[in-house]
């Protein structure tokens, strides 16, 4: 099939763009016919590559930050004559997109103007993220009117949402619940579009952490923002201070608006920022456990990179994250209250911990990348 794929961000350090990276790359080792319609810092431009083509175009002076990486252009519809040109010239059996970015909504209005199927794929909870946003709107209410508020505008974001992803005939979610509530909502098939891991890039033989450090580093890695409820790591070093647990310090890896809070809230964390390839393979593999907190996330590739580093996991049982760790086997499955609990209890025993590692290292080595995209062109057949 002649696939032209719109991802709502590519080159920014966030799941969807190292998704879109890889199913580019997939299609480059396969020799895919394949169109990557996406935003960049270049000028407008049109790469030929045997059967991969990509037309990069940049965001203008229009353009507003959603995150400190992340950028919305409602110019965008500048270049909608040339994504239409060159979609007629590549000729493609179907369009997909990845979300209700102004790069999805051209790629969804194109896919009916040229009467293309159109294809959507999940990867983020905007329904969640409307109502963590939406904290800041609601704190001056009554309180026993925030929680019910907040509850109504993840309702009416979602139903948004799913009005969007309806336009689509087949959609694709990280994980079995999620395909569950589009389906749903939007009356539309669902197929599972999960994640892999380079388990060559992300070892535990990247570890190299002198062997005299007997200080517990406990990791994380994402966005520092509210969604991904980075406050709980504040949270889980006064817990643990508080029990008397000392011997330990957070390496806190990426960036975001939480930040200076991170900063005075963990004394003595590490914070080295975005880290990319071998260092970042690095940074996981010195850690001794992955502490995710986030409530939002759809499917956790960070914590698929710690596995496949051999660092166990702390994750909530909302999202994503929970339905790749095995609990008790891969990492634990905890409540906000019990995370501190959770790390005392496997850092107190190094025999469990020690199998975890092993375990999380096991289950990365059966996720591949090349077997996700397979299966997401097996759903594209059903079109």
């Amino acid at each position: 099939m002649r696939v032209a794929y719109f991802p709502d961000s590519f080159h920014e350090i966030n799941g969807v763009a190292h998704t879109s990276r890889q199913f580019e790359d997939f299609a480059r080792r396969r020799n895919l016919p394949f169109l990557c319609v996406r935003a960049g810092s270049r000028k407008p431009r049109l790469l030929i590559e045997d059967q991969l083509w990509t037309l990069e175009l940049h965001r203008g002076i229009l353009s507003f930050g959603l995150e400190k990486d992340l950028r919305f252009d409602p110019g965008f519809i500048r270049f909608l004559s040339l994504i239409a040109r060159t979609l007629r010239a590549f000729r493609p059996d179907l369009i997909h997109i990845t979300g209700p970015s102004e790069i999805g909504m051209i790629g969804a209005l194109l896919a009916y103007h040229l009467n293309l199927p159109l294809v959507a794929s999940w990867h983020t909870n905007l329904h969640e993220y409307a109502a963590t946003r939406a904290r800041w709107l609601i704190r001056r209410l009554p309180t026993s009117h925030r929680t019910p508020t907040a509850q109504a505008i993840e309702r009416i974001a979602l139903l948004l949402t799913a009005k969007f992803y309806s336009l689509a005939r087949v959609l694709y979610a990280p994980n079995p619940g999620l395909c569950a509530l589009l389906e749903s909502h939007t009356h539309r098939p669902c197929y599972l579009m999960q994640r892999g891991v380079d388990t060559q890039l992300f070892s535990p033989e990247r570890r190299d952490r002198d062997s005299n450090d007997k200080t517990f580093t406990l990791g994380y890695a994402g966005r520092l923002s509210v969604e991904k409820n980075v406050a709980l790591l504040g949270t889980v070093h006064q817990q643990l201070t508080a029990s008397g647990f000392t011997n330990f310090r957070f390496l806190i890896l990426g960036h975001g608006a939480e930040e200076p809070w991170l900063r005075e809230h963990l004394p003595g964390a590490e914070f080295p920022g975005v880290l990319r390839g071998i260092e970042l393979a690095r940074a996981y593999a010195n850690m001794d456990l992955f502490v995710f907190p986030s409530h939002t996330d759809t499917f956790g590739n960070v914590v698929l990179e710690a596995f496949a580093s051999g660092i166990p996991a702390i994750v909530t049982p909302n999202g994503g994250p929970s339905s790749i760790v095995s609990h008790g086997e891969t990492g634990i499955v905890a409540h906000d209250r019990d995370f501190a609990k959770s790390v005392i209890d496997l850092l107190s025993n190094p025999r469990r911990l020690s199998q975890m590692r092993l375990d999380a290292r096991a289950r990365a080595l059966s996720a591949s990348w090349d077997t996700v995209f397979e299966q997401v062109y097996e759903g594209y057949k059903t079109i």
